[in-house]
């Protein structure tokens, strides 16, 4: 995104690359939190798409210093060095969107709910499909901990970082549930489509 006369008006956002492994991804603050990270198989382009949709009318400017706190944190979760994160986000969704994420922000490491149990939390046990959809919605995988949700079943559900990731992300937390021990270590060729995303542990979010 090109910085263009008349931009020094628009409000800020800033991003930067995060580089762990064979995964490369992308994040994005504002001066209030972390407000979106991309997953292993979605691109720059991906990002930007998110802040022009999500946070209209802003500058989307490259600043590794204002990204580095958040980035110094993901990467120690993903080394196995972390179990929460200690900075503020700034989420932007629906009201609806924004009460699903913040649950997620409770699902603690190491422990998985279902679907169903985040639509009891928020005292719609019918609204399991919206559940659904507002983790496929979610900004902030790892942070906002969707890859914890599992079906009611313990099967290992739709995640749009692939099935293979939620699984290595669930090893990864050495996840103590016998449904879901059974459903990470299935067979390693299960392809069940990815259709929700995304995830994080006592989060704090910005006012």
């Amino acid at each position: 995104m090109a910085e263009a006369k008349g931009d020094h008006m628009k409000s800020e956002v800033y991003w930067d690359m995060l580089v762990y492994k064979e995964w490369t991804l992308y994040l994005a603050a504002t001066e209030h939190g972390l407000s979106c990270i991309t997953l292993p198989n979605e691109s720059f382009e991906t990002l930007a798409n998110w802040v022009d949709r999500s946070i209209p009318s802003v500058i989307l400017i490259h600043d590794p210093v204002k990204l580095a706190f958040y980035i110094e944190q993901l990467t120690e979760y993903f080394e196995g060095n972390r179990t929460e994160f200690t900075f503020f986000l700034d989420l932007h969704g629906t009201f609806f969107q924004k009460s699903m994420w913040m649950e997620l922000a409770h699902v603690p490491y190491g422990v998985t709910v279902s679907y169903a149990d985040l639509a009891d939390k928020i005292g719609n046990p019918k609204a399991v499909r919206a559940v659904g959809a507002a983790n496929g919605a979610n900004p902030l995988p790892f942070v906002l901990p969707c890859h914890r949700v599992i079906g009611k079943n313990g099967k290992l559900t739709g995640y749009r970082g692939g099935l293979a990731m939620k699984r290595q992300l669930l090893e990864m937390e050495e996840v103590a549930n016998p449904l879901i021990s059974i459903a990470v270590h299935a067979k390693k060729d299960d392809t069940t489509a990815a259709t929700l995303p995304y995830d994080q542990t006592n989060a704090q979010i910005a006012s």
